[in-house]
């Protein structure tokens, strides 16, 4: 003879499965919006330090001197800048691609020297405005990090030696 609790067994079990199915759903979600936050601290990452890099190429060019190279060969000139009597520091680091995790950017050379780099990263870009002016303009529409082209933004010399560092 059959008791009447032996048949709620089996529903007991299906709403089981049906809250560890939830949670694994929202747990994908988490993980989803935990993503797309990574990549966006990144991105703030990658315009901070690309502009820091761009705005020490400029400064770079603004205070060359008659007769010395007006771009930097390597990232490192703009550590340290031997073409005074004092070496200048016009970067106190070259920074690592947030993306990529090394020192490996592209670097865009002419006029004898470096005039702009960016990322190898390929991923595509979660920010469309508010972009730094070393990206120029049309960065908004760039598919990819890797079109994100950081170029100095040229000044006089007056104001650049004006600038406190």
């Amino acid at each position: 003879m059959r008791t009447g609790k032996a048949g709620q067994a089996g529903y007991s079990y299906l709403l089981v499965l049906f809250a560890v199915a939830a949670l694994g759903v929202g747990a994908a979600q988490v993980g989803i919006v935990w993503q797309v936050a990574a990549q966006r601290e990144r991105e703030i990452e990658l315009l901070r330090r690309g502009s820091d890099i761009a705005r020490a190429i400029a400064s770079y060019h603004a205070k060359s001197p008659a007769g010395s190279p007006a771009w930097p060969q390597t990232l490192d000139e703009l550590l340290e800048d031997t073409r005074f009597p004092m070496p200048v520091r016009h970067l106190r680091r070259v920074w690592r691609d947030p993306f990529t995790g090394e020192a490996d950017w592209v670097l865009l050379r002419g006029g004898g020297g470096i005039v702009g780099l960016h990322s190898r990263s390929t991923a595509q870009p979660l920010r469309t405005h508010d972009l730094p002016p070393e990206l120029g303009s049309g960065a908004e529409r760039a598919p990819t990090h890797d079109e994100w082209v950081f170029r100095p933004v040229l000044r006089s010399a007056a104001a650049v030696l004006a600038e406190p560092r």
